[in-house]
């Protein structure tokens, strides 16, 4: 069986400066982007109207997309609902609207005249109307963020039991650098912030931590296993031994949110721009932000259990061994007089 990087044996940890510069300037980017632009949230945190509409006659979804968007209602989300005629529409309230019966009777009626357009008016039948109210998606935004942060309470506590806490400070530091990351990109790209993409965000929380344990796991290991080894040395070692089930794991994982950004259609896809983005920045954060992390927290406050092993820099210099004292020369006898 080929073994992908079976013998690799990379100074990862010599560029942690780097990464550092790296990710700081994408997340400096996102930073602008949140504060000019804010967040894309749906309708679940917005509030607006949900119709379901069955056609006389099979209809592309863009093409009421369009209709949509030229009626103003930009970013309304349309699902085929179990055949190609029926649809199910999620249309927003602006953020300058008001959020009463009246303005979600406007949207309703705007979507009205869209379909009009579109479809055509009495080639259409609206089955039901509901109205979701802005009150529920702040009640979500306070509980996804809540989920978030026990998450992080929750592994800080597993990690300081499981290894030390040196080992959690670590591994939370990694992951909100990829919540940070995430929310950044989300900005960027502009993607709508859904239910579903605060599922994959939670999802890329949680593929993170992981990959981190994993790594964290073998440096435990080898921390008892080459105690004269220095930890610049045995994080370089443990993120190489751990490589080749990074690259099948990592590999295989991204495979699948590609397909489903390229095939999986408007609905699916801020899902899967979320999880691919998510994979490459939980990988690089197990790499390049857990590890350099707890190189510097070992190097402020050196573990007890393994202070030699953990020592920052060089090897210590052995100590010197003692020799026995050289015997005092031997006397010549002395001829008798």
């Amino acid at each position: 069986m080929i073994r992908l990087f079976d013998k690799a044996n990379y100074d990862f940890i010599k560029w942690r400066r780097v990464a550092f510069s790296v990710t700081g300037a994408i997340m400096l980017v996102g930073l602008v982007f949140l504060l000019t632009r804010g967040i894309n949230y749906s309708i679940e945190f917005t509030g607006g109207t949900l119709m379901q509409v069955e056609s006389a006659k099979r209809v592309e979804t863009g093409v009421i997309r369009g209709a949509l968007d030229a009626a103003g209602l930009n970013g309304a989300e349309i699902q085929t609902f179990g055949a190609d005629t029926a649809f199910l529409i999620r249309a927003r309230i602006a953020h300058s609207a008001a959020t009463d019966e009246a303005a979600e009777a406007a949207v309703s009626t705007t979507v009205r005249g869209a379909l009009d357009k579109s479809i055509g008016a009495g080639q259409y039948r609206v089955v039901r109307t509901e109205a979701v109210r802005p009150k529920v998606g702040r009640e979500l935004q306070g509980k996804a963020l809540m989920a978030i942060l026990l998450s992080f309470v929750v592994t800080l506590i597993y990690l300081a039991v499981r290894f030390e806490w040196r080992f959690g400070l670590a591994a939370v530091v990694a992951t909100a650098h990829d919540v940070i990351a995430t929310i950044a990109f989300i900005s960027v790209m502009h993607l709508e912030v859904s239910l579903i993409v605060v599922g994959a965000v939670l999802t890329v929380v949680g593929y993170s931590l992981n990959d981190t344990i994993i790594i964290f796991d073998r440096v435990r290991e080898n921390l008892r296993k080459y105690r004269r080894q220095n930890l610049y040395e045995i994080l370089n070692l443990s993120i190489n031994e751990t490589l080749p089930r990074s690259v099948l794991t990592h590999g295989t994982t991204i495979a699948t949110t590609l397909a489903l950004l390229l095939l999986g259609g408007e609905v699916i896809r801020p899902f899967a721009w979320v999880m691919s983005f998510g994979i490459f920045t939980g990988t690089f954060s197990s790499i390049y932000i857990a590890a350099p992390v707890l190189l510097w927290i070992e190097k402020r406050w050196p573990g007890e259990d393994a202070r030699g092993a953990r020592a920052f820099g060089s090897r210590p210099a052995a100590p010197p061994v003692p020799t026995a004292p050289a015997p005092p020369p031997a006397r010549t006898p002395q001829p008798a007089r």
